[in-house]
């Protein structure tokens, strides 16, 4: 009896130890886990743990668990057409879009955007205003329309923001961009929610893409030459170009942010859409999963564009599409794509214009984990980032 419990005693010592091995091993990363999970966000348990696991070295294998999944719930070819587009917007009267269009040029409604299919669908492709107006016009317009032949059932969002009556702010989150000197409030400040027209999301984050930013000429991430960088200027125009003026903006420009290189320049694809190795470091560029971008039109008015189930290239062709001249990719995968217009009836009222369930339209109201863009009425003075 005694030789058989000192037997099971010696078989039990090695795995004790094993045990003790694996637990002071796995300790560090589950306090780090731990500790990561209890700080504020605005994020799901989900998608936090998958950022946490790419960031200690899991990026790998989140990478091969997404390219495998996405792949595998690619929309078929074909397949029965949709009978109606999502409402988005308010329509507005014909004369008055006419008259609104024999305006200066500067100020011309932007066309239909032309249909992909030889059938279009009520609506398909036709601006309709969102918000207030400003000066009697609508200076936010939202549309829909199908992108692709093949795939008759995927559906572009896309907005345009009239540069001559809006203002664009760029806003650090609560971790994004991770350098960043001054956060602010981390959500659209109270004191300007009173002219907000809309909130969109901003590009991928710079772990991911070294991409550059900066606010007011101070900066907070270095901007990287050859990187697409939306520019708001203090004179008011907003731009998107290629970045070639070191890693910090001048005062003269009210704050840069970069999203990997151009997908459209001079109204044509870039020609390197088919280099994966540019477009998205887990996802590249072809694998079809949610996709947004942001584009300027040849007046100098700003588009945003989301959609699922893209890749690179037929991103950039919505944005062409609806009249981008230079455009960028910005985030990725079906957390991020956010778009949201605001009214002021009864105080401010967001709606989702992006059909994204896991964002709420109160998102960029309350302090925000990432980055993002607001678009607002335009008041006299040099455009600031106002972050009071």
């Amino acid at each position: 009896m005694l030789a058989a419990v000192a037997a099971l005693k010696s078989r039990l010592r090695p795995r004790r130890v094993v045990a003790l091995v694996l637990v002071a091993l796995l300790a560090p990363a589950i306090y780090s886990y731990t500790t990561t999970m209890l700080k504020p966000s605005s994020l799901p348990l989900w998608p936090r743990s998958v950022e946490w696991l790419r960031a200690h070295h899991g990026n790998w294998l989140v990478d091969e668990v997404e390219h495998y999944y996405y792949t595998w719930k690619a929309p078929k070819k074909g397949g029965p057409q949709l009978t109606s587009l999502p409402a988005v917007g308010v329509a507005v009267p014909r004369p008055h879009r006419i008259a609104i269009s024999r305006r200066r040029p500067a100020d011309a409604w932007p066309q239909r955007v032309r249909p992909v299919f030889a059938q279009p669908l009520p609506g398909e492709g036709v601006w309709r205003a969102t918000g207030p107006l400003v000066a009697g016009r609508p200076p936010v317009l939202v549309t829909t329309f199908r992108t692709e032949v093949d795939y008759p059932r995927i559906v572009a969002y896309v907005a345009w923001f009239d540069h001559t009556r809006t203002a664009l702010a760029y806003y650090p989150g609560r971790y994004e961009p991770p350098s960043a000197p001054d956060r602010g409030p981390m959500e659209v400040p109270f004191a300007q929610r009173w002219r907000l027209l809309a909130t969109f999301n901003s590009g991928f984050i710079y772990r991911d893409g070294d991409n550059g930013s900066s606010i007011g000429g101070v900066q907070y991430e270095p901007l990287k030459d050859g990187l697409a960088t939306m520019l708001a200027y203090r004179d008011g125009r907003v731009d998107i170009r290629t970045w070639s003026g070191g890693p910090v903006a001048g005062r003269q420009i009210a704050f840069a942010r970069q999203s990997l290189p151009l997908i459209v320049d001079h109204g044509r694809l870039n020609p390197n859409l088919n280099d994966s190795s540019q477009w998205g470091y887990t996802l590249g560029n072809a694998v079809r999963v949610w996709r947004t971008g942001a584009g300027i039109d040849r007046r100098g008015n700003l588009i945003y564009a989301a959609a699922d189930y893209q890749t690179v290239t037929t991103l950039a062709q919505i944005l062409q599409r609806a009249g981008a001249v230079r455009a960028m990719q910005l985030d990725i995968n079906p957390e991020w794509p956010t778009l949201i217009t605001y009214t002021h009836r009864d105080g401010l009222q967001p709606t989702k214009v992006v059909p994204n369930y896991q964002q709420p339209a109160t998102r960029y109201l309350v302090p925000d984990d990432r980055d993002f863009f607001a678009v607002y009425r335009r008041v006299p003075g040099p455009v600031t980032v106002p972050f009071r």
